[in-house]
Protein backbone atom coordinates (compact mmCIF):
# COMPACT_ATOMS: atom_id res chain seq x y z
CA UNK A 1 0.00 0.00 0.00
CA UNK A 2 1.86 3.32 -0.95
CA UNK A 3 0.86 5.98 1.32
CA UNK A 4 0.45 10.05 0.81
CA UNK A 5 3.95 11.39 1.05
CA UNK A 6 6.05 11.79 4.50
CA UNK A 7 8.13 13.64 5.50
CA UNK A 8 10.71 11.85 8.26
CA UNK A 9 11.74 12.68 11.48
CA UNK A 10 15.45 13.52 10.69
CA UNK A 11 15.04 16.08 7.81
CA UNK A 12 16.69 19.15 8.06
CA UNK A 13 15.03 22.17 8.59
CA UNK A 14 13.62 23.73 5.69
CA UNK A 15 11.32 22.49 2.93
CA UNK A 16 10.56 18.69 3.55
CA UNK A 17 12.04 16.99 0.63
CA UNK A 18 9.25 14.51 -1.22
CA UNK A 19 9.70 11.15 0.36
CA UNK A 20 6.78 8.09 -0.44
CA UNK A 21 6.40 5.61 1.71
CA UNK A 22 5.46 1.79 1.13
CA UNK A 23 4.51 -1.30 3.12
CA UNK A 24 6.20 -3.85 1.62
CA UNK A 25 4.80 -7.83 2.26
CA UNK A 26 7.38 -10.11 4.02
CA UNK A 27 7.96 -12.46 0.74
CA UNK A 28 10.17 -12.38 -1.90
CA UNK A 29 7.47 -10.67 -4.42
CA UNK A 30 8.39 -7.61 -2.09
CA UNK A 31 11.49 -7.50 -4.31
CA UNK A 32 10.27 -6.04 -7.44
CA UNK A 33 7.37 -4.09 -5.86
CA UNK A 34 10.38 -1.96 -4.12
CA UNK A 35 12.38 -2.17 -7.30
CA UNK A 36 9.19 -0.58 -9.42
CA UNK A 37 8.74 1.76 -6.10
CA UNK A 38 11.56 3.55 -6.60
CA UNK A 39 11.83 3.68 -10.31
CA UNK A 40 8.18 5.24 -10.17
CA UNK A 41 8.98 7.92 -7.30
CA UNK A 42 12.15 8.92 -9.14
CA UNK A 43 10.81 9.14 -12.87
CA UNK A 44 7.42 11.22 -11.30
CA UNK A 45 9.84 13.17 -9.99
CA UNK A 46 12.16 13.89 -13.03
CA UNK A 47 15.17 13.06 -10.72
CA UNK A 48 18.41 12.53 -13.23
CA UNK A 49 19.78 10.10 -10.45
CA UNK A 50 20.77 6.51 -11.76
CA UNK A 51 17.89 4.82 -11.42
CA UNK A 52 19.31 1.28 -12.31
CA UNK A 53 21.46 1.94 -9.24
CA UNK A 54 18.63 2.57 -6.93
CA UNK A 55 16.64 0.13 -7.96
CA UNK A 56 19.66 -2.53 -7.34
CA UNK A 57 20.41 -1.06 -4.32
CA UNK A 58 16.80 -1.17 -3.04
CA UNK A 59 16.51 -4.81 -3.93
CA UNK A 60 19.79 -5.91 -2.01
CA UNK A 61 18.35 -4.03 1.08
CA UNK A 62 15.20 -5.36 0.51
CA UNK A 63 16.06 -9.08 0.05
CA UNK A 64 18.16 -8.79 3.22
CA UNK A 65 14.71 -7.52 4.94
CA UNK A 66 13.23 -10.68 3.37
CA UNK A 67 15.77 -13.42 4.61
CA UNK A 68 16.98 -12.24 7.63
CA UNK A 69 14.07 -10.84 9.59
CA UNK A 70 11.35 -12.78 11.15
CA UNK A 71 8.50 -13.55 8.70
CA UNK A 72 5.38 -11.78 9.17
CA UNK A 73 6.90 -8.84 10.04
CA UNK A 74 6.71 -5.60 8.37
CA UNK A 75 9.12 -3.98 6.04
CA UNK A 76 8.62 -0.74 5.16
CA UNK A 77 10.07 1.03 2.07
CA UNK A 78 10.84 5.09 2.34
CA UNK A 79 12.05 6.67 -0.91
CA UNK A 80 12.42 10.67 -0.48
CA UNK A 81 13.51 12.49 -3.56
CA UNK A 82 15.89 15.34 -2.30
CA UNK A 83 17.39 18.55 -4.53
CA UNK A 84 20.66 16.97 -5.71
CA UNK A 85 19.50 13.02 -5.78
CA UNK A 86 17.08 10.83 -3.80
CA UNK A 87 17.51 8.61 -0.34
CA UNK A 88 16.06 5.21 0.21
CA UNK A 89 15.66 3.45 3.37
CA UNK A 90 13.78 0.33 4.60
CA UNK A 91 12.68 -0.21 7.80
CA UNK A 92 12.26 -3.98 8.93
CA UNK A 93 11.86 -5.75 12.55
CA UNK A 94 15.33 -7.34 12.36
CA UNK A 95 18.41 -7.13 14.94
CA UNK A 96 21.15 -4.15 14.07
CA UNK A 97 23.86 -5.29 11.58
CA UNK A 98 26.70 -6.35 12.44
CA UNK A 99 30.07 -4.88 11.98
CA UNK A 100 31.15 -5.80 8.37
CA UNK A 101 33.39 -8.53 8.55
CA UNK A 102 36.18 -9.10 4.99
CA UNK A 103 34.51 -11.67 2.86
CA UNK A 104 35.89 -15.02 2.65
CA UNK A 105 35.29 -17.70 0.69
CA UNK A 106 34.51 -18.04 -2.83
CA UNK A 107 34.16 -15.00 -5.21
CA UNK A 108 31.14 -17.07 -7.08
CA UNK A 109 28.88 -17.13 -3.96
CA UNK A 110 25.44 -15.56 -3.95
CA UNK A 111 25.06 -13.96 -0.58
CA UNK A 112 27.20 -11.72 1.24
CA UNK A 113 27.51 -9.07 -1.86
CA UNK A 114 24.53 -6.55 -0.45
CA UNK A 115 26.39 -4.72 1.97
CA UNK A 116 29.54 -4.18 -0.80
CA UNK A 117 27.53 -3.29 -3.27
CA UNK A 118 25.98 -0.39 -0.75
CA UNK A 119 29.03 0.79 -0.21
CA UNK A 120 30.48 0.92 -3.90
CA UNK A 121 27.84 2.26 -5.10
CA UNK A 122 25.86 4.52 -2.86
CA UNK A 123 27.46 8.38 -2.12
CA UNK A 124 26.53 7.94 1.85
CA UNK A 125 25.23 4.70 3.45
CA UNK A 126 24.23 3.85 7.08
CA UNK A 127 21.83 2.25 9.00
CA UNK A 128 20.21 3.04 12.75
CA UNK A 129 18.08 1.15 14.88
CA UNK A 130 14.60 2.27 15.33
CA UNK A 131 12.09 0.87 18.11
CA UNK A 132 10.75 -2.07 16.34
CA UNK A 133 14.42 -3.07 14.55
CA UNK A 134 16.85 -1.13 12.11
CA UNK A 135 16.76 0.62 9.27
CA UNK A 136 18.81 0.65 6.35
CA UNK A 137 19.75 3.47 4.02
CA UNK A 138 21.33 4.88 1.08
CA UNK A 139 21.86 7.90 -0.70
CA UNK A 140 22.90 8.63 -4.48
CA UNK A 141 23.45 11.98 -6.10
CA UNK A 142 21.98 13.38 -8.93
CA UNK A 143 23.61 12.55 -12.34
CA UNK A 144 24.98 15.38 -14.27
Amino acid sequence: MLHEPVSPPSAPAGPPPAARRLTLPHAPVAVPLARAAVRAALAAAGLPADRDTAELLTAELVANAVEHTPGGTPIELVVETLPRGCRVEVRDAGPPLPDPAPRTGALWREDGRGLVLLRALSATHGHRCTEGGKAVWFTLSARR
